[in-house]
């Protein structure tokens, strides 16, 4: 029972009013931890309860502290997506509603202005991707000096997209003295290694086997030639009559295209990628939750921080180019122990990246060929093989200022021009 770590009664009480009953076993692990303020790099599956695991015990620990200052902040969490932010400051408004704190989110892709108001009377809770955090430090709209807990949320995920730098940059303004808490969905030795760098001898809590996706989740492949990838998709969710659908594209092009078709073929469809402003993205997964749209097409932005309740079947479009991805796609579905589908069109040209991702699962996907769409070219048989690990990056800091934005391009052409607001997906 969430009674025995000694919440307050307005914890408590924001926690039986979300239907809360019994503690996950990632929270019943972290939450004595980080109430008796140690370090922690903590890693479980998606959808078992991680964020309510870390923002829980922190309002414990602020409602017993000072309130913050002008422009200063005490528990800084950051994300490496606006959608993760604002899905965790929605938590965070959940379990806070009965208590005084004050509580903001920020994020690129909105007007600055907003948020530097925010500020101006201190929070005491505040979530942020890198980028727009470092905008706001940067426009002395706050100070970083009296944080006392920095959360890392999806910590492999700032990795994979660039954010090496403006974590250095963000760490270099916080306090020696903090305490440090990671949370990411895969323990790779490039997470290892950050914690070991910045963190004080924190303790390694993993309660889910290792790149592993919910038990709940069916999941096999649709072999198919790429040219008619769509038809399939097409025919499947008519014959079928699938609903609520989230849909993997590899590229904002193909995610745009992919949604042209569907709706010539009568299917009502919407795309959420990079190129989309903040405030269509917000309308458009808005619209999904209300199901008054019928298939989501998405990047790999939206594979993590989506929550959408009950999401039935996600479809992998195209295969994600990093493993890795895969679980996080799939792991929209079959979400706090509810069941899923995990349904994947492949193409011949797309063996070897099926041949990896069964190798991180361990295991063979069952594989369908749909009458009518029989490939010409035939994708080859696969067989799981042990990984190799990867080789953790060092984490330095490279020289210049970091660039603005919630996303950091690896492969930026040279140009007089500013720092573009960085990498989009």
């Amino acid at each position: 029972m969430f009674s025995t770590f000694g919440f307050s009664e307005s914890i408590l009480k924001a926690i039986a009013a979300q239907g809360y009953v019994e503690p996950t076993p990632i929270q019943k692990k972290v939450i004595p931890t980080i109430l008796h303020g140690r370090d922690l790099m903590a890693t479980a599956s998606t959808g078992t309860g991680k964020t309510a695991g870390f923002i829980l015990p922190l309002l414990q620990r602020l409602s017993t502290g000072p309130k913050a200052k002008a422009n200063h902040v005490r528990v800084l969490v950051l994300t490496p997506t606006r959608e993760l932010a604002q899905q965790v400051a929605d938590n965070v408004a959940a379990y806070s509603c009965f208590m005084s704190l004050k509580t903001a989110v920020v994020y690129g892709g909105v007007k600055i202005n907003p948020q530097m108001m925010r500020m101006c009377k201190g929070v005491d809770l505040l979530v942020a991707t890198p980028g727009r955090l470092l905008d706001l430090h940067a426009q002395n709209a706050l100070r970083l000096t009296a944080v006392e807990t920095l959360v890392l949320d999806e910590a492999d995920r700032m990795l994979d997209m660039g954010f090496r730098d403006q974590l250095k940059a963000i760490l270099k303004l916080l306090p020696n003295q903090r305490q440090n808490l990671l949370f990411s969905a895969t323990f790779s030795a490039e997470i290892r290694a950050l914690g070991q760098t910045f963190f004080n001898q924190p303790q390694l809590i993993d309660v889910s086997p290792k790149n592993s996706t919910a038990i709940g989740v069916q999941q096999w492949v649709y072999e198919v030639d790429k040219k008619k990838k769509a038809q399939l998709l097409s025919y499947l969710i008519s014959r079928n009559d699938w609903s609520s659908i989230l849909v993997f594209t590899k590229t904002k092009k193909g995610a745009d295209a992919l949604v042209h078709h569907l709706k010539n073929d009568n299917l009502s469809a919407a795309a959420i990628h990079g190129d989309k402003s903040q405030g269509v993205r917000a309308r458009v997964l808005s619209a999904f939750k209300q199901n008054k749209v019928r298939i989501l097409v998405a990047t790999d932005i939206a594979a993590r921080g989506l929550d959408i309740n009950g999401l039935p079947l996600v479809v992998n479009f195209d295969l994600p180019k990093v493993a890795e991805d895969y679980i996080h796609r799939v792991g929209r579905t079959g979400r706090a122990g509810l069941t899923g589908q995990g349904i994947s069109l492949v193409s011949a040209d797309e063996v070897n990246q099926l041949a990896v991702i069964e190798s991180l699962l361990n295991r063979t996907l069952t594989r369908e060929v749909e009458a009518g769409f029989v490939p010409t070219h035939k994708v080859p048989l696969t067989r799981p093989t042990k990984l190799k690990p990867k080789k953790p990056k060092k984490i330095k800091a490279k020289r210049g200022q970091p660039q603005e934005g919630d996303w950091q391009k690896k492969d930026r052409s040279k140009s007089s021009k500013p720092a573009s607001r960085g990498r989009r997906r």
